[in-house]
């Protein structure tokens, strides 16, 4: 018995959620505070604040209005933020306390497009998608200006530095830069020299000089007296934004004099600083491997040296501004993430891969994140080696790739192959030794991969260069395209899953055929060797699980429980219990023995296509298209504590409540129950009190002695009582007190008085009815017995003489 009690504690009952990791930033404006502690990011209606240390969310502001925000902007003193929505609404936040301080109307007669406060940070300038441009006086709360004349979007405004000239710089879709006098009232320029769309306006230290970009690959240098060009410098990429840097040099960006320099970003995806003056490149950044993304974004905090770029995938980088040395990475969105996997030989980083030829790596305990470059299309699959620092990669673009993390934690690319001639959709490890891979195409075959013995040298550096890898098997072994790979846990056999609805067993190094397993009825997304059986778990598009033996391929089990696709599974509590994942968003816990789902988990909201477990097994990790990465942990030790603690307490209550009772300590004794949150216990105890010879002078005593929430809770419990003509003379009792001694006023503001009342006057009146006419018969009872009137007894015969 002793036996079978730990085998079924080993059993895992539930996961909860301990943390997740979801989208911050979908595109649109990104912003550093002065200080580059803060970083404010859109995502969708909300505007979210993280702190640029952790990397940890602080807080999320969403208007009332709960539309998408279309515009936002931080005041130069770091103290107001304003946010725009598409319901036409201006927010004024206290944004460290999370609270609107003001809401009012833009006025706009089409959404806000673009803001901008004022060096002085009392004025706002705002934007709008119907051409005008308003100006907002923040302290005094009212508009100041209302500006005409922009055709289409004003997808841009800035204010001059110095306050004193009072300049606003809008430019719209006609490609022109207007400028406005606040004093005057009036547009006192046109500046027409771009081509296609400005996305950038920038401005010197002296305020003499501007700096515009455009899409049209060239920066324009203004000088702000005349309002003329005096220098147009070709960039030969579209720019989305430039700055110009501060005037003093710098020489690991190639600034070696004290002229004008600055610096773009665009559709090349690399940052380039430019002189000015001659309108050389002085400086462009070291490219990533692989496929480069365009930056759509970048903006340059003085105060903190702080350079933030962004990037078409909405990764967010951020550089020390004076050596572009990159400081942090953020993921602001994963998209659709395709895999999920723990690493490091204590699993404290997971890597993801999203629909991105990036893969990210995260560290559970700070979130801080590490991007890797290197595949060219989206990275489809990843599995990790048994001690965890070595892990792979497989893409669309062919290619196989090892990555490597030091203690540090730093990830870099070990090794490479190529050699399939479609896309590379599955790839497993070798589970006994760090000795091979194996990877499944769309072309239909598997390759198998040796690892050099260089790359599992403990003296190889990471960043030493790649090592060439070479496929040493290749069989085609399916008609369809292979979606899963499993190797055994002793590295002898290896199990495909294909779209052909079947899974094949065979035998490494050379790829034998050792034997079919038929049965579904569509395409297999996922097969799983047991860790301790000789058993495989096939997933399918049919939408169950099935349990194949390995010595005759027959089919042992099959769970169904899935509304749809089954996309990965697991074997977890040592080969007994299996976790999976499906299209439907739910993640299932399934006991082989029995063939039951203990537990359905439901966090996600679309499909489930990444599932691991930790090494300790305690841990689960998921990840799906609706871009969240959720890490779950095994509650079940957690839980069965606490629902043992649970009952020992109700014990010991329970003892001290019949201890209470028998010393006649009523007022404990009730109190006591009603924390218990037992109707019946309470019951017992006020029918113990009714039993005393001083009955009623004792539930006054200890009803009224009672607090607020405890009478309410009272009251509650006289609702059910009230129900039963059994008990309906406790719940009249306690009615009578708290009717006859609390004030009208103070019984309506009891919470959920009204439900109450609403439930205790029918069943009342039933009960005055039943005695009312219990209490007629035994009136007419007493009447009559009372007129009754008996026959007299015959007067008795004289005795003879």
């Amino acid at each position: 018995m002793a036996e079978i009690a730990a085998g079924l504690c080993r059993f895992k009952a539930n996961y909860a959620v301990e943390r997740k990791i979801e989208p911050f930033y979908k595109g649109g404006k990104a912003q550093l505070d002065q200080t580059g502690h803060y970083l404010f990011c859109v995502c969708g209606t909300k505007v979210n604040i993280l702190d640029v240390a952790s990397g940890a969310l602080l807080r999320s502001l969403e208007q009332e209005d709960q539309e998408d925000i279309t515009a936002f902007d931080l005041s130069p003193d770091d103290e107001v933020l304003v946010t725009a929505s598409r319901a036409l609404l201006l927010a004024q936040w206290a944004w460290r306390e999370g609270t609107v301080t003001r809401l009012w109307k833009a006025i706009h007669t089409a959404p806000v497009a673009s803001m901008a406060f004022d060096a002085t940070s009392t004025l706002l300038a705002t934007g709008g998608c119907d051409g005008a441009v308003r100006v907002w006086d923040i302290v005094q709360h009212y508009g100041t200006h209302h500006f005409r004349g922009s055709p289409g979007v004003v997808h841009l405004v800035a204010f001059h530095p110095d306050p004193t000239r009072l300049l606003l710089f809008s430019s719209a879709v006609d490609t022109s830069i207007r400028v406005w006098s606040l004093q005057d009232r009036l547009c006192l320029a046109v500046l027409t020299a771009h081509y296609s769309a400005v996305t950038s306006l920038s401005f010197s230290e002296d305020g003499h000089t501007m700096l515009s970009s455009g899409r049209d690959k060239i920066c324009i240098v203004w000088d702000l007296q005349s309002y003329q060009t005096t220098r147009t410098v070709p960039v030969f990429e579209s720019v989305e934004a430039s700055v110009l840097l501060p005037e003093q040099p710098a020489p690991a960006l190639g600034v070696k004099s004290s002229g004008l320099h600055f610096l773009t970003a665009g559709d090349q995806g690399i940052l380039r600083v430019w002189e000015a003056a001659s309108g050389q490149c002085v400086y462009t950044q070291p490219q990533m491997p692989g496929l480069q993304q365009e930056l759509t974004h970048c903006t340059l905090a003085h105060a903190a040296d702080l350079l933030l770029t962004v990037t078409a995938d909405h990764n967010l980088l951020l550089y020390e501004a004076h050596s572009l040395q990159l400081q942090k990475q953020f993921a602001g969105y994963s998209e659709e993430v395709l895999d999920v996997r723990f690493l490091g030989p204590s699993d404290s980083h997971i890597v993801v891969a999203s629909n991105s030829p990036c893969l990210k790596v995260f560290e559970l305990q700070t979130l801080a994140c590490q991007i890797l470059h290197g595949h060219t299309d989206i990275v489809l699959a990843l599995d990790v080696f048994r001690k965890g620092w070595l892990f792979a990669s497989c893409a669309k673009d062919q290619s196989i790739r090892i990555w490597k993390m030091n203690k540090a934690g730093q990830v870099a690319c070990v090794a490479q192959g190529s050699g399939h001639t479609h896309s590379v959709g599955t790839i497993c490890c070798s589970r006994l030794k760090e000795s091979f891979l194996v990877t499944g195409s769309q072309d239909c075959t598997v390759k198998l991969w040796p690892l050099p013995e260089a790359l599992l040298s403990k003296n190889t550096a990471a960043d030493s260069g790649t090592v060439l890898l070479q496929a040493q098997t290749t069989q085609r072994c399916h008609d369809k395209d292979i979606n899963s790979l499993a190797v055994s846990p002793n590295d002898k056999l290896l199990a495909t899953g294909s779209q052909d609805r079947t899974a094949k067993l065979w035998a490494l190094p050379q790829c034998q055929l050792l034997g079919v397993f038929t049965g579904h009825r569509r395409g297999l997304w996922n097969v799983q060797f047991s860790p301790t059986d000789q058993v495989l778990a096939t997933a399918s598009a049919d939408g169950t699980i099935k349990l194949w033996s390995l010595q005759d391929f027959s089919c042992l089990k099959t769970f169904e429980g899935h509304d749809a696709s089954v996309l990965k599974v697991a074997f977890v509590s040592r080969g007994s219990q299996l976790l999976s994942s499906g299209s439907d968003g739910l993640l299932k816990l399934w006991t082989i023995k029995s063939n039951e789902c203990v537990r359905t988990l439901d966090a996600h909201e679309d499909k489930v296509w990444g599932l691991h477990c930790s090494q300790l097994d305690d841990h689960a990790i998921t990840g799906g298209s609706d871009s969240r990465i959720i890490l779950w942990k095994d509650v079940t030790e957690a839980e069965q504590a606490e629902e043992q603690a649970k009952r020992e307490e109700q014990v010991i209550k329970q003892q001290e409540l019949d201890n209470l009772l028998h010393e006649k300590r009523y007022l404990r004794a009730l109190g006591l129950a009603i924390s218990l949150d037992r109707p019946h216990t309470v019951l017992t105890v006020i029918q113990a009190i009714r039993r005393d010879p001083e009955a009623c002078e004792k539930l006054e005593a200890t009803v009224l002695r009672l607090r607020r929430d405890q009478k309410e809770a009272l009251l509650r419990f006289c609702v059910t009582w009230n129900t039963n003509s059994r008990h309906c003379h406790e719940a009249q009792a306690v009615l009578g007190v708290l009717l006859r001694h609390e004030a009208p006023e103070e019984l309506l503001a009891y919470d959920g008085v009204r439900g109450s009342l609403e439930a205790l006057l029918p069943y009342t009146e039933r009960h005055f009815q039943r005695l009312s006419r219990t209490l007629q018969a035994a009136t007419f009872l007493d009447f009559l017995w009372h007129n009754m009137k008996l026959s007299p007894l015959p007067a008795a015969a004289p005795p003879a003489l």
